[in-house]
C-alpha cells in the first residue's frame, strides 16, 4: 500500500519526539520511542494530527478503522517502524500484515492501518522499504515486563487474576484455532501479551500481539527435509522457553495443528503465576539443556507465593504440558477447565 511521503524525513531528525509520519491518509507526530522489536524495528506512541478539527465529543477521526471502538479518544496509537533490506525480510513483513488484518477479537491486537515504502539507498542506489505498521496503544506493557516487575518486589497476581488473564488470551486463541481455516499463533508468550488495566474493570485486559509466526494451522510433515525446515523455522519464530517439544524434534512423519499453541499456554500460565516459563525458572548452561528439559517435560515449582497457589492449577499447567501432541488438550477443552476454576474460586 502506498503513503503520502511529505513529513517523513522528520522523523529520523527527531525519532525521540516532535517528528511527522504520514500513513496513508493521516498524519501522526511521534511522541517518544517505547520499545523495539528485534533488530529492524522500533515501535513509537504517536498522536494523530487532525487535518480538521476532530469530530464531535473530542474523537479523532482516524480513517479506514473497521471497528469505531478503535479509534483512540486522544488521538494516541502505538506505530511499528520496520527497516526492509531483504525480499524475505519484505515478504514477512507482507505476511504479518495480512495475518494481522484477518482477525477481528477484542483479545486480539488489531492493525488500524499500515503502509510499505520504497526507499533508495544513498549507498549503491539500491531500492529497500520502510514499512509502517499502526496500532492501538498499550502503556501498561507486555505481561513480560509486568512479570519482572513483579519477581524483582517478590509479588505475585491472586489466583483468580490469574486465571481470568488467562481465560482472556485463550478466548482470543480460540479465535484462531476456529478461524477458516485454523491458524496457530506460534509464538504465544508473555512477551507478546500486553496488559491494560482500566480502572472500569475488575481484572487486567490482556490482549496477543505480534502475528508473524501465524501460520495455518494444520502442516503435514513426511519427509526429513520437511521435519529439518519445521525445525528451523520454529528456530526463527518460536520463543526457546516456550517452544512445542515436536518443533524440537520433529518426526519424518508427524501432523502439525493447533496443539503447539497449547504447550505455549501451558508454560504462559505458568509464567503468569511465577513470571517466567518453567523452563526458564531454572537457568541452563546451553539451549541444549533447555531441549532436553522441555522434552523430559522436568517441571521445577517455585515455592511461592505464601500461601501457594492451588495444587489445581499446577495439576492444569501439567495437562497442557504434555510432550505427545495428539494427548494434548486442545482450546475448547482448555477454556471449559478454565472457566470451571474461575467459578470453583469465585464461589
Amino acid at each position: 500500500m502506498g503513503c503520502s511521503f511529505s513529513g517523513m524525513n522528520a522523523m529520523y531528525d527527531s525519532a525521540s519526539g516532535g517528528g511527522d509520519v504520514w500513513i496513508n491518509e493521516n498524519r501522526f507526530r511521534i511522541i517518544r520511542k517505547i520499545g523495539d522489536d528485534g533488530s529492524s524495528a522500533s515501535v513509537f506512541l504517536v498522536k494523530e494530527i487532525a487535518s480538521n478539527p476532530p469530530i464531535s465529543g473530542g474523537t479523532f477521526a482516524l480513517h479506514k478503522v473497521k471497528n469505531p471502538s478503535h479509534v483512540s479518544d486522544d488521538g494516541t496509537y502505538a506505530m511499528k517502524k520496520v527497516n526492509i533490506q531483504t525480499e524475505q525480510k519484505l515478504d514477512v513483513v507482507r505476511h504479518e500484515i495480512n495475518v494481522s488484518s484477518m482477525f477481528n477479537h477484542p483479545n486480539l491486537l488489531p492493525l488500524l492501518d499500515h503502509a510499505i515504502i520504497p526507499v533508495k539507498s544513498s549507498k549503491d542506489n539500491s531500492t529497500n522499504y520502510e514499512a509502517y505498521l499502526l496500532f492501538p496503544v498499550h502503556l501498561d506493557g507486555t505481561l513480560l515486563d509486568i512479570g519482572k516487575i513483579m519477581q524483582s518486589r517478590n509479588e505475585f497476581f491472586d489466583t483468580l487474576t490469574v486465571l481470568q488473564l488467562f481465560r482472556q488470551l485463550c478466548a482470543g486463541l480460540k479465535h484462531m484455532h476456529d478461524f477458516d481455516p485454523p491458524y496457530f499463533h506460534g509464538d504465544v508468550k508473555t512477551g507478546n501479551i500486553l496488559i491494560t488495566q482500566k480502572k472500569t474493570q475488575t481484572y487486567p485486559i490482556a490482549i496477543l500481539m505480534d502475528f508473524g509466526s501465524a501460520t495455518p494451522a494444520k502442516m503435514q510433515i513426511r519427509t526429513q527435509s520437511e521435519a529439518l525446515q519445521l525445525q528451523e523455522w520454529a528456530s526463527k519464530n518460536s520463543h526457546a522457553p516456550f517452544r512445542a517439544p515436536e518443533l524440537w524434534n520433529c518426526s519424518t512423519h508427524a501432523d502439525i495443528d493447533q496443539r503447539i499453541d497449547i504447550w505455549s499456554l501451558g508454560c504462559t500460565f505458568y509464567a503468569i503465576m511465577y513470571g517466567v516459563s518453567p523452563f526458564e525458572y531454572v537457568p541452563f548452561e546451553t539451549e541444549e539443556d533447555m531441549k532436553v528439559a522441555i522434552t523430559t517435560v522436568d517441571i521445577k515449582w517455585p515455592s511461592g507465593p505464601d500461601p501457594p497457589y492451588p495444587e489445581s492449577l499446577r495439576q492444569f499447567v501439567k495437562w497442557m504440558l504434555q510432550p505427545q501432541p495428539s494427548i494434548r488438550p486442545n482450546i475448547d477443552d482448555i477454556i471449559i477447565h478454565v472457566d470451571k476454576l474461575i467459578s470453583k474460586f469465585t464461589s
